[in-house]
Parts: C-alpha cells; sequence; structure tokens
C-alpha cells in the first residue's frame, strides 16, 4: 500500500512515517506548508516531497496521514474527506467540538474511512479485563515534559490557544478522556468537575484534573500535564471493576488478582503510534472500520470542552 504524508513538520511524524515503514507500506508523497520540514522528512524516511497537498493526492494514495495545527487541520480534513481519500488523522484537529462536529457528520454521512491516532486504543488494555464485571473507576495520567519541548520541536504554537485548542488537556488528556469513553460505551457521560493549573506562565495549561461519570456510576480520574521534572514522563492507565484490575504502566501490564496475559496481545507505549498505523491499514485493506473514528473523537472534544468551560 501507499501513503501520503500531509504536515509532517507535526512532532509525531516521525512515529507514523515508521509505522508506514514496519507495515511494509510505501510513503509516496509528502508536503507540509514549510518545505524545509518535507524535505528533511523525505531524508529521514522516504518518499517524495510535492508542492502542495494537491499534489500528494495526484499520487493517488491508499491512505493519507494528515497532521497539522488547528484550524488548518480542520480545513485540510474537510477537503480530503470531499476527495473520498482514506484518512488517518492526528491531533490537533481544530480549536473544540464546535470544529469537529462537523467534520465527523460529513464523514459519517458520505461513509467515508477516517482513522484518529487515539493510539492507547490499540494496546489491548480494555480487552485484556474480559469478563471482571462492571467497571467502577478508572484513572489515567499522561504527564510529560515541560512545555518548552514545542519550542525545541519546532511547533510552538502548540503553546498558543489559538492554534492548537488548549494545553496539556486538549493535547494529552484526550486519551485518557476516550479511554474512558471506550469502557463506558453508548451510555451518556458527563463532566463531574475539572481543576487547571500553570506554573510556567504559558498561554495555554500545563496540568489538569479531570472526573468523569457514566450513566452507570463509573467514575474516571484524568490527569494530563506538562509538569514531569525530565524528558521522560509519567503514565498510568488503571481500570478497576468487581472482579479484577488491570495496571498498564506504558511498559507492562499487570492484572489483579496475578492471572496469566497473553504478552503478544499487549503494546507498549513506545509502539503504539507506529502499530496503529499497521492497524489502520490493516483495517483499510479488509473493510473494516478503523480503531477510533472521527465520531468518537469528537464526542471526547465535546467532554473536553465541558472540562474547559469550568476554567472560567
Amino acid at each position: 500500500m501507499r501513503v501520503g504524508m500531509l504536515g509532517v513538520g507535526h512532532w509525531h511524524a516521525g512515529m507514523h512515517a515508521k509505522g508506514v515503514l514496519e507495515a511494509g507500506a510505501q510513503i509516496a508523497g509528502v508536503w507540509d506548508p514549510e518545505p524545509d520540514a518535507a524535505t528533511r522528512s523525505v531524508a529521514q524516511s522516504g518518499g517524495v516531497a510535492r508542492p502542495d497537498a494537491a499534489a500528494v493526492l495526484a499520487d493517488r494514495p491508499d491512505l493519507v496521514i494528515a497532521l497539522g495545527r488547528g484550524p488548518e487541520a480542520a480545513t485540510r480534513l474537510a477537503w480530503l474527506i470531499e476527495h473520498d481519500t482514506p484518512i488517518l488523522a492526528d491531533k490537533p484537529i481544530g480549536l473544540s467540538h464546535a470544529d469537529v462536529a462537523p467534520l465527523a457528520e460529513m464523514a459519517r454521512q458520505r461513509d467515508r474511512f477516517v482513522a484518529v491516532a487515539l493510539v492507547n486504543r490499540i494496546a489491548g488494555v480494555i480487552d485484556a479485563l474480559g469478563d471482571a464485571g462492571r467497571t467502577a473507576h478508572v484513572y489515567f495520567r499522561i504527564v510529560n515534559g515541560h512545555p518548552r519541548r514545542y519550542r525545541d520541536w519546532g511547533v510552538p504554537w502548540m503553546l498558543d490557544p489559538r492554534q492548537s485548542g488548549g494545553g496539556a488537556l486538549r493535547n494529552l488528556g484526550v486519551h485518557g478522556v476516550d479511554a474512558f469513553l471506550a469502557l463506558a460505551g453508548e451510555q451518556p457521560v458527563r463532566v463531574e468537575h475539572a481543576a487547571f493549573h500553570s506554573i510556567f506562565g504559558e498561554a495555554v495549561e500545563d496540568y489538569a484534573s479531570v472526573v468523569l461519570r457514566a450513566a452507570d456510576g463509573m467514575l474516571g480520574l484524568i490527569e494530563a500535564g506538562y509538569t514531569h521534572p525530565d524528558a521522560g514522563g509519567s503514565y498510568e492507565f488503571r481500570i478497576n471493576a468487581q472482579h479484577a484490575a488491570l495496571v498498564d504502566s506504558g511498559t507492562q501490564l499487570i492484572a489483579v488478582p496475578d492471572r496469566a496475559l497473553d504478552p503478544a496481545a499487549y503494546v507498549p507505549s513506545s509502539q503504539r503510534y507506529s502499530r496503529f498505523v499497521a492497524d489502520t491499514l490493516a483495517c483499510l485493506a479488509a473493510g473494516r472500520p478503523p480503531a477510533v473514528s472521527l465520531t468518537e473523537f469528537a464526542r471526547a472534544t465535546e467532554l473536553i470542552d465541558q472540562a474547559y468551560r469550568r476554567m472560567g
């Protein structure tokens, strides 16, 4: 399969390119508003730098990986949906639910294949829960390093809410919100509590704590931050159910009480972006829906917007 890439100046572009190559696919046309970014991507991962997005589509790729900044990403995604191009999109997509919801409806009405890279869905954690009874509560923490890293990576716009739509909650916490929604299924979910903090003087929050409640009473605590003291981070996804608990540390999955887990079914966090690309290509080839759809992403953004409204 041949994969085009748009917006390769995004800090996740290398992870997606790695996934394309590891899946045995070929990188075709590559484009970014900054030509130097496209040149660097081609040098690192292959493909051919194209002068614009239309030229990437002219290559007739089987899938387009679309990355970018808020308003531009939403506009570009609408254009791709109109062209009936299978898409793997990475956040940010627009600035809010108001930007994402029309795109999700457009994709639904036109029956388009649009995956969104909420990569923890393919980690195998929720599947490993098995028949553990009703879930009581969920804890999802993702706290990465200082926000200066976005300047170091050449994407300082991530610290501008007019381009990113928010800080740690919008960027990182969406993974936890999506995990909670995956466990909740179709039942209604609301924001019970939200708190924000900033110690680095940026225009976006560098820490957020959000409590979600599903209609059946299941609670979820989502923590997201840019406050880890070094270049690493702190990650944990814990599910406590009636009869068992699972703890995903990002490097291993532990069941309590102890029981055998299939190690091949678990994907550590370092491999999730590349494996998500492979899973997306497999879904596309088999005619299956993607692991995370644009509709599911829109549902997560609606809850994030609810949380932000509590900030004021």
